[in-house]
């Protein structure tokens, strides 16, 4: 099931972060966050800015947030997704559901383009993100470093109003 994050979901959502803080390359965060930022940060995405749990047998099991792209008011329209599932969950769909989701709950919300930063070495978030009609705009080089190495991101988008789907005209991944 996906609904809606509650507060009490903070402890949830920040042990599937933390994991991915301490052992991966997907967030390029260097610390793990305390019960009360992760509280703090579902405060601050509320309303249009939305967070997105999934749900199996009481349990979250996976969190989608919607954040703003940009501070500057020019870029209002435009949202970034991040899509985060326990690793016990990998592989059965829950990532597509959460992305599926924060998609529609953005139109809903009147967004007009949905922009996904991922690492360039995470292949399926990149896979994910493309099955969602997501194509890749751009890569930043070496614009991050953790665990000792300079770490690409890879910049999809995904346009959301009518004829939103179609990526026949948008470049594929620049050689590296």
């Amino acid at each position: 099931m996906i609904r809606s994050a509650r507060i009490d979901d903070a402890e949830a959502i920040r042990e599937i972060y933390n994991v991915e803080v301490t052992t991966s390359t997907s967030v390029f965060d260097l610390e793990s966050r305390s019960v009360e930022a992760q509280r703090r940060w579902l405060l601050e995405r509320s309303g249009a800015h939305a967070v997105l749990v999934a749900e199996v047998d009481g349990s979250v099991i996976g969190f989608g947030s919607l954040s703003r792209f940009k501070e500057r008011p020019a870029y209002n329209t435009t949202v970034e997704d991040s899509v985060y599932v326990h690793r016990d969950h990998h592989g059965g769909g829950v990532g597509r559901s959460l992305l599926d989701a924060l998609i529609e709950t953005a139109r809903g919300h009147g967004f007009h383009t949905m922009i996904g930063r991922i690492t360039a070495d995470n292949g399926a978030s990149i896979a994910l993100h493309g099955a969602a009609g997501f194509a890749i705009v751009g890569r930043e080089r070496e614009i991050g470093r953790k665990f000792g190495r300079w770490l690409d991101v890879v910049v999809m988008q995904k346009m959301l109003g009518p004829g939103g789907d179609d990526t026949s005209s948008a470049p594929s991944e620049p050689a590296q």
